[in-house]
């Protein structure tokens, strides 16, 4: 956040008027239909999480596996929908192709990833005298999610005629 004092106008200094915001809001272009999607997603997602949480409950203070893949198996897969939805040249005839990235990006996968639950459990192991197993957690999570996202964009890239960059 800004430590400036909006200007004359109510302008918050950071804001850069010349590029529109990604998401303009109820009420504009798109807005109702946007939250909507990312409402109806986000639905999808947490209860997608809950079933790998009841398939795989954590006990005691051992290695958090299930957030652990939740958290790198939503990063592979946020890495695959970005290229499609910025790459794919055959993307934009889909109809409602604006509403695929609030709805399965932010929506679902933002949903179902769940890096609160990342620190909290880290966070749980530290306090339980586990600070080996909770920094393993924190840095294997970093990593492991970075190199997902990496991995899933190269190998979508191969996998489709992606001939568009933007």
């Amino acid at each position: 956040m800004s430590t400036q004092p909006p200007d004359a106008d109510g302008v918050d200094p950071d804001v850069d008027l010349a590029h529109p915001p990604h998401f303009t809001g109820p009420g504009r272009r798109d807005g109702w239909r946007t939250a909507l999607a990312v409402s109806l997603g986000g639905g999808i997602g947490g209860l997608a999480r809950l079933g790998v949480n009841t398939m795989a409950p954590r006990h005691g203070a051992g290695f958090p596996w299930a957030t652990f893949a939740e958290n790198v198996v939503g990063c592979l897969l946020i890495g695959a929908l970005m290229v499609v939805v910025t790459e794919h040249p055959s993307f934009r005839s889909y109809p409602h192709h604006h509403l695929v990235r609030p709805f399965v990006g932010t929506g679902v996968l933002g949903g179902f990833t769940t890096f609160s639950a990342y620190t909290t459990d880290a966070r749980a192991l530290f306090a339980a005298g586990h600070g080996a197993t909770a920094g393993l957690y924190l840095s294997a999570t970093l990593v492991a999610g970075l190199a997902a996202v990496v991995g899933a964009m190269a190998l979508t890239r191969r996998a489709l005629p992606v001939t568009e960059r933007r």
